[in-house]
């Protein structure tokens, strides 16, 4: 599996010819390592007597990351599953009309898989960048550069996904699922953007 690599070891294989994993398990694995520095962010913060008043919500806020980092470590390969699921599709026979349709029937569930997972990162990527904003306002001061970090790996996260559901949606053909997706895409667009002040306030020079 690809979440099992090490870290060398992932960066090689993206580096390679071969296509996966790709962009999309990129914004999975940003995504992840996001989650991971809001948790730990919220780990440096609980227990401490000097934010007492925001305990709770860094429990929770711990508990939320930790929740959202596994689920994007397995979008990592949710992602190739669903690439290799297109690469399949294209390999079927075509031989005669049966074959033909079947062929495109799968390669359009292919297109459509390969469009789900990155838009269920690009959601979840939205919320772990709340998190982290979240942390870095309520959470240890210490640690706020590593917050800011999370927020901007998951806002990488978000536009990286968003980019792979668009060019998905560019090969199917079913106009009520690209309605859909376009629409969801665009309000998580629409809600990345909402978060971009906050953001900018937080970055150095």
């Amino acid at each position: 599996m690809l979440s099992d690599l090490t870290v060398k070891g992932f960066s090689e294989r993206t580096a390679s010819g071969d296509p996966l994993p790709g962009g999309g398990s990129v914004s999975a694995l940003a995504a992840a390592l996001g989650a991971a520095l809001a948790e730990m962010v919220a780990n440096l913060t609980v227990g401490r007597e000097k934010y007492a008043q925001h305990e709770a919500a860094m429990q929770a806020l711990r508990e939320e990351a930790a929740q959202l980092r596994s689920a994007m470590l397995a979008c990592i390969d949710r992602d190739a599953e669903a690439y290799q699921q297109v690469l399949s599709a294209f390999r079927l026979p075509k031989d005669d009309d049966a074959q033909k349709t079947r062929r495109r029937e799968a390669v359009q569930e292919g297109f459509k898989q390969a469009a789900r997972v990155p838009l269920s990162v690009a959601a979840d990527a939205l919320r772990i960048l709340e998190l982290a904003l979240e942390a870095v306002s309520r959470g240890n001061t210490n640690a706020q550069s590593d917050g800011v970090v999370a927020a901007l790996m998951a806002r990488s996260a978000v536009l990286g996904a968003l980019s792979n559901v668009k060019i998905n949606l560019e090969a199917i053909k079913d106009p009520a699922f690209v309605d859909d997706f376009t629409t969801r895409a665009r309000q998580i667009r629409q809600k990345l953007e909402a978060t971009e002040p906050q953001l900018q306030s937080l970055l150095p020079f």
